[in-house]
């Protein structure tokens, strides 16, 4: 199938409250950080992954149109929202921009959709480096506890680190347009994914 064109979606993430995706935390500490934003290993700033922003905007659109799987016995399409679609229908939305779930040479292949790695705003850098030595940096450490009903008392506290309200990533998401493809169809695409990644970024 031959790629006729690709569409260019970008944009910046605002954090209206704090964000937190969680890496991995390189070492167990007492009173350490429980749960650590997922950091550029090399500059240590915090980003969005694409694989992240992708599946939460599958999930928006499965909401919105429906998961459909196939059920052998009644020989129809049951509504799942367990698992994200994999009917691999060329008339599927999700599983045409998105491809099917689990589900090689699906007749809706291939995936249409490229989501890029949300990466720090330009504007945030300049933000934090115009803050103090001491005070820089691109996270900021939040402790949480649970509250016991019975006796009033926190139980459980952990540490974890978020990305502070204020702070902006840049994203980019490609749309590819291949040949036979109805250019109608795809306007409805790029509209949906808006409209997907909008629910997604406002929650």
């Amino acid at each position: 199938m031959k790629l006729e064109r690709s569409i260019a979606i970008t944009g910046k993430i605002h954090c209206i409250t704090g964000l937190c995706i969680g890496g991995s935390s390189n070492a167990l500490e007492i009173g350490g950080v429980s749960q650590e934003v997922i950091k550029n290993p090399i500059t240590k700033e915090p980003y969005i992954p694409g694989s992240s922003l992708k599946g939460k905007m599958r999930s928006e659109l499965e909401k919105r149109y429906g998961s459909r799987k196939w059920n052998k016995e009644r020989g129809t399409f049951d509504i799942e929202h367990r698992e994200p679609c994999g009917c691999g229908q060329k008339d599927c939305l999700v599983c045409c921009v998105f491809g099917a779930h689990k589900k090689q040479n699906a007749k809706s292949a291939p995936t249409r959709i490229i989501v890029r790695d949300a990466m720090l705003s330009k504007e945030s850098k300049e933000m934090i480096e115009a803050l103090p030595l001491a005070n820089r940096s691109y996270v900021e450490r939040k402790v949480e506890n649970i509250i016991k009903r019975d006796t009033g008392t926190a139980d459980s506290p952990r540490t974890i680190e978020r990305v502070p309200a204020g702070m902006s990533f840049d994203f980019e998401i490609i749309l590819r347009i291949f040949q036979g493809n109805d250019e109608k169809y795809h306007i409805f695409q790029r509209f949906s994914i808006w409209q997907a990644a909008c629910a997604c970024w406002v929650k």
